[in-house]
């Protein structure tokens, strides 16, 4: 089972930029993106509904063309959930759960700190909330696969600069130690497990800055998975060859 994900900083641009045709000839069987910026409606036939996928969407219900997330999968869900219940942190559609017999997959683009203290507030709150939800999960006896743009860099091999990016959103201390938190909670972090020195391998680079010219970028897109699933995983690669978006896909590769 092939699992790609990506930020395709807004769906529709990604189709101009031949994004949705490279996902077409890629054919994995999931494919779960983030910051859609656009509700299923105002999507063509085509990218809402492509031949041999099922396709679930969750928008931004107060924002237009902002945050966003969408997953196509061959195979379908017994169920699916749009949100955590959590009508404050829900509202800007950043949140699939779909629920298979294997696993659980989980697409969440997850709010970036910037903007002042508030967001950073609420993004350390959907943090904690999403936690919960996903240990929830775990008790109930699912096993988990959670992916998207979490919007932090983990740790200093996670960033081209980091000494330079100690102060701001994306690598505070704080934030980090979150993912501190998912680690100590059981779920791996699927890339660094296999390759736990690689340096110089990033998801999203700047283009105010021209910075994927220069590879200075942050690895802020992941795929965990709880313990039981990391003996099934044949692949995780970055695919940073991969361009139409300021991030790039992510893969993983299941038994």
């Amino acid at each position: 089972m092939r699992i790609i994900s990506w930020n395709v900083n807004g769906l529709r641009a990604n189709v101009k930029k031949g994004g949705f045709d490279w996902f077409l000839n890629e054919s994995p069987d999931m494919y779960a993106i983030q910051e859609v910026k656009a509700e299923a409606e105002q999507l063509e036939e085509g990218v809402r509904n492509p031949d041999g996928y099922f396709s679930y969407f969750d928008h931004s219900k107060g924002r237009k063309g902002y945050s966003g997330v969408a997953v196509y999968t061959k195979i379908k869900p017994e169920k699916v959930e749009y949100g955590m219940g959590a009508p404050e942190f829900d509202q800007e559609g950043r949140f699939l759960a779909l629920f298979f017999k294997e696993f659980v997959l989980l697409n969440i683009y997850f709010p970036n700190g910037g903007g002042g203290p508030e967001r950073l507030k609420f993004k350390l709150k959907y943090y904690d909330l999403f936690l919960d939800y996903v240990n929830d999960l775990k008790k109930k006896g699912h096993e988990i696969i959670f992916c998207g743009d979490i919007n932090t860099a983990h740790s200093e091999i996670d960033l081209s600069r980091p000494k330079e990016n100690e102060g701001n959103t994306g690598f505070l201390p704080i934030e980090r130690k979150w993912l501190d938190k998912v680690v100590s909670n059981g779920y791996v972090d699927a890339f660094r497990h296999f390759y736990p020195m690689e340096i110089g391998k990033y998801t999203y680079w700047d283009m105010k800055t021209f910075a994927r010219e220069r590879n200075v970028g942050w690895r802020i897109d992941y795929f965990f998975t709880s313990p039981a699933l990391v003996k099934k995983i044949k692949k995780i690669s970055i695919m940073d060859e991969v361009l139409g978006s300021d991030h790039c896909p992510i893969e993983l590769v299941l038994d």
